[in-house]
């Protein structure tokens, strides 16, 4: 699934950049960094997609000077508790530039290896179950926070994680045009999109190595050959 979604956007980027050498070679960076972000920073991945997006926005306004940028991250909080799953949740809900597969690093990193609310199988079960309903980031995070708390943490996870993308439109759905148009937004995302296809190319890696069992591999190609080659609806 996170193949095919990559595969879906590749494309329309790729043509954003076509005919330009210089640009090619640099979507093709971005996209690598992407990949190898996802499949070995985890948590610190949208760190990667900022660095793309920087330098891209830096390479095209010929500037040599850039404003620093502060990762502000709590201080503490308690260990697997209430306050952890909040702040997972809100991560993933603010930080999901790209679709639900980019942030899978983080949110299995918090979740599996982190706090151990669930395991990996788990965790794939969850993502699986948030493709298959809609609001997937929403729901594989609200299976992780009743993974973590119960009912209590289901809720919790998915009010927090719906809580950012909903201010954001509410808030800036009025500037959307002007920001659409502003020409250091789109040097930003012309770095900064590639690298996050490449990070969901980078997830399905991840979630491949959640498999333990022979037999998933094999359900697992005959779902790469439905939908890649038979283009197969997902559900």
């Amino acid at each position: 699934m996170a193949v095919q979604a990559a595969r879906g956007l590749i494309g329309p980027s790729f043509a954003h950049v076509r005919g330009n050498r210089a640009r090619i070679t640099r979507w093709g960076a971005y996209l690598a960094i992407g990949v190898a972000a996802a499949a070995v920073l985890g948590a610190y991945l949208v760190l990667a997609l900022l660095v793309c997006g920087l330098a891209e926005l830096l390479i095209q306004q010929r500037s040599h000077h850039i404003a620093s940028i502060g990762l502000f991250l709590p201080a503490s909080v308690a260990v697997g508790g209430m306050g952890a799953l909040a702040w997972t949740a809100f991560k993933v809900g603010a930080l999901s530039f790209g679709g639900g597969f980019v942030i899978i690093p983080l949110m299995q990193g918090d979740a599996v290896h982190t706090y151990h609310w669930m395991t990996n199988a788990e965790f794939l079960n969850a993502v699986a179950l948030g493709q298959i309903t809609p609001g997937p980031v929403v729901a594989t995070v609200a299976a992780v926070g009743y993974a973590a708390h119960g009912l209590a943490g289901g809720l919790l996870a998915a009010f927090v994680a719906f809580t950012p993308s909903f201010s954001f439109i509410l808030l800036g759905g009025g500037r959307f045009e002007q920001l659409r148009n502003n020409q250091r937004a789109r040097a930003f995302l012309d770095g900064a999109g590639p690298a996050a296809i490449g990070a969901i190319l980078g997830a399905a890696i991840l979630l491949a190595g959640a498999l333990q069992e022979t037999w998933q591999f094999a359900v697992l190609a005959a779902a790469a050959v439905a939908l890649l080659i038979l283009k197969r609806g997902l559900v």
